[in-house]
């Protein structure tokens, strides 16, 4: 959703591609493994990529699409994230576009989702642990 919204406002020709990467799974925890679920389509040699995502959390997942994107040789790679959560970095990421910095919550909503749940929500919500009563 933020990939559509955001597009709407490049006023000069481009492309857009996907892959997909899951280090989570069903889990609200991530695996710390990160796998392909689809890779690029389109060449990206000598080309300006920007890269964007719905969150940088750990930084395991964007760090590992940012350097099998630098191998392909780019001629420019931009990150462009609509949320970042600092507070669980493992590695360094570079954020050169971001939207806003978000708490340390799991979210849900405006694409974001939970084991493919909750991505329609039209709003970023935050999924809340219900205590037990007992």
């Amino acid at each position: 959703m933020f990939m559509a919204d955001l597009i709407r406002h490049l006023e000069f020709p481009l492309e857009v591609d996907f892959v997909g990467l899951s280090s989570y799974g069903q889990g609200k925890q991530t695996s710390g493994k990160v796998k392909v679920v689809q890779g690029l389509r389109s060449p990206v040699k000598g080309r300006e990529v920007l890269v964007i995502e719905d969150i940088v959390d750990t930084g395991l997942t964007t760090t590992f699409l940012l350097d099998y994107l630098r191998e392909q040789k780019p001629a420019s790679l931009k990150l462009c994230a609509l949320t970042d959560k600092p507070s669980r970095r493992q590695v360094p990421v570079t954020i050169d576009y971001l939207g806003l910095t978000a708490p340390d919550k799991f979210l849900v909503g405006y694409g974001l989702d939970w084991g493919e749940k909750y991505r329609n929500l039209p709003d970023i919500c935050f999924l809340e642990e219900k205590a037990n009563a007992g």
